[in-house]
């Protein structure tokens, strides 16, 4: 008998999923979103603003120290509240912190403090995933992950919405103090939760934490087969990553102020997105997995072009008009990406063996990070090289190679068991 989607929405672990998701979301919107409309206030340049997704490095990297979460424990709270605890702690001051300096006087430390958010938001994702997996029955994956995805785009409202709206009338530091707060719901969270139950228990030495969740990985697939699973992970959000790349200084360039898109462009992509999530969830209970990528994949590829026709109508003063035009593309993207990723998450967290959770989803969001840090770097340059409308068209191009390995990776009628 298939359970139901909705009696599994109403428990305590879709509660705590989404506490994880916004907790999660938060750091990397606000140096997605928030960071970049800073720099650019500040005045620097497009290219330099683009350099800086370089910063973003430790989450293309962070399988090479999740070894060490799986293996050892903090003194209190646990194996994975206790790292989650001090991330959590560790971000809201350097959140706070980042705010009080100036990208113009100080941007060598600048940059080494958004490098640190970097790092702890990674750090904190590798448990806060591991964490995740080992709350959820195989039965909830999707629903839970759907929940985790919602949350995670409700939380770049705070730094791509509020922030925005708030450094129109408030000085900088204030801003990210304010930002900062938001990291308390899920430090709360941490505190009054249990730590999971774990059959396998921790590795018990660190060769064990560093090789075995590689060698089981390869060897469950054999290494062709687990070469096609990781260039999908790398290339399915190529296209999307690098489309949002730039997305808040490409609306201050098409005439938008700060709070116009803090109020319109991201307000609407809030429901859009909630929306895409939930339905997501649902829609793969009846789809499965492989088809809601497919799917879902579709609508993200498509909504690319909405940014090209935004493009396309270039710059002009703001009017009721051109708002509408703005919502409606940010809309389109958001629920789309919301589809999207709720298939791309859940499908990372089946491939994933219950033993060695942490490091397996490292090295899997470590893989679909890589597009996010190193090729959006590019983005400043593409974007002065090709123009607008023409960087979006490549975008939509390099959605493709992602698609066109679901038929290896996902197979339209195939319905894999999951991993025991």
């Amino acid at each position: 008998m298939t359970a139901s989607p909705w009696r599994a929405l109403a428990n305590r672990r879709m509660l705590i999923c989404v506490l994880i998701g916004f907790s999660s979301g938060l750091p990397l919107y606000l140096l997605l979103n928030l960071v970049p409309a800073w720099l650019k206030t500040e005045g620097l340049s497009l290219k330099a603003i683009g350099a800086f997704a370089l910063i973003q490095f430790p989450y293309t990297w962070k399988f090479v120290w999740s070894p060490f979460l799986d293996r050892f424990a903090l003194p209190v709270l646990g194996r994975r509240r206790g790292w989650m605890g001090a991330t959590q702690v560790l971000l809201l001051g350097a959140i706070a912190w980042l705010g009080t300096l100036s990208p113009t006087n100080q941007l060598g430390l600048v940059l080494g403090l958004t490098a640190l958010i970097a790092f702890l938001s990674a750090t904190q994702d590798i448990v806060l995933d591991a964490y995740r997996r080992e709350l959820l029955p195989e039965i909830e994956l999707g629903i839970g992950n759907a929940i985790h995805v919602n949350a995670y785009k409700l939380a770049g409202l705070v730094p791509g919405s509020l922030s925005l709206v708030l450094a129109d009338h408030l000085p900088w530091a204030q801003v990210f103090l304010v930002t900062a707060l938001f990291m308390l719901p899920g430090l709360v969270m941490t505190l009054m939760v249990t730590e999971p139950v774990v059959a396998a228990g921790a590795p018990r030495t660190l060769r064990d934490a560093v090789v075995e969740p590689f060698r089981e990985f390869f060897g469950r697939h054999g290494v062709k087969s687990a070469l096609v699973v990781l260039g999908f992970i790398f290339l399915y959000k190529l296209g999307d990553s690098l489309c949002t790349a730039l997305a808040t200084p490409f609306y201050l360039e098409m005439g938008f102020s700060k709070t116009e898109i803090g109020l319109i462009a991201k307000n609407a992509g809030l429901w859009p997105s909630v929306i895409g999530g939930l339905l997501g969830g649902l829609w793969m209970v009846k789809l499965g997995i492989n088809r809601a990528l497919w799917v879902f994949g579709v609508v993200q590829w498509l909504a690319i072009y909405g940014f090209a026709w935004l493009a396309w109508l270039g710059p002009a003063p703001a009017d009721s008009a051109r708002l509408g035009v703005l919502a409606l593309v940010i809309g389109m993207e958001a629920l789309a990406v919301g589809l999207g990723t709720t298939a791309f998450v859940a499908y990372m967290a089946r491939t994933t063996h219950p033993a060695y959770t942490a490091t397996q989803l490292a090295l899997f969001t470590s893989l679909m990070a890589v597009p996010r840090t190193f090729i959006n770097a590019s983005a400043g340059w593409l974007v002065e090289g090709l123009g607008w409308y023409n960087f979006f068209l490549l975008c939509g191009v390099l959605a493709v190679p992602g698609m066109l390995l679901l038929f290896k990776v996902a197979p339209w009628n195939e319905r894999p068991a999951a991993i025991a």
